[in-house]
């Protein structure tokens, strides 16, 4: 009788460390079940966002405030990144995306610096002012061989 109240127990050890495991998993994969509904996504064209992924922070005043969907190309030939932000972040019509590294050789992350309008963007909205992103390599090349 004592072996099988032992087992018992173990076994619902077993079950919870499971259960820990599972949603620690899924919180450092970014993924949560509760968050539906509470995000929006737009969108932002660049002439280049060379070195930013799908997962990016975005970040406005250098608190995260969403993350990189995706990256296509638009009808244009230009960068189109789609933002999916929090629900309780609204964004400016006139609002600057700029593509920024965190550190010397750190990853890439997109700053949203918002205008001065009063127009928000909407679900799907366009965000048409833009920096793109520095191209480190491009700016050695120059200075090496005196295109500076």
């Amino acid at each position: 009788m004592k072996k099988a109240g032992f087992e018992f127990i173990v076994g619902i050890f077993l079950i919870f460390g499971f259960l820990a495991f599972a949603y620690i998993s899924l919180q450092f994969g970014e993924f949560s079940i509760f968050s539906k509904g509470r995000n929006y996504t737009v969108y932002a064209d660049f002439d280049s966002v060379s070195g930013l992924r799908k997962g990016a922070v975005v970040t406005i005043a250098g608190v995260n405030v969403g993350k990189v969907l995706g990256i296509n190309l638009n009808e244009d030939e230009r960068a189109q990144v789609a933002l999916y932000l929090t629900n309780d972040v609204k964004i400016t019509d006139d609002a600057i995306a700029s593509v920024k590294t965190q550190g010397i050789i750190g990853d890439k992350y997109i700053r949203i610096s918002q205008g001065g309008s009063d127009v928000l963007l909407e679900e799907g909205g366009v965000m048409t002012e833009t920096e793109s992103a520095v191209d480190l390599e491009e700016l050695v090349s120059k200075y090496i061989f005196g295109d500076v």
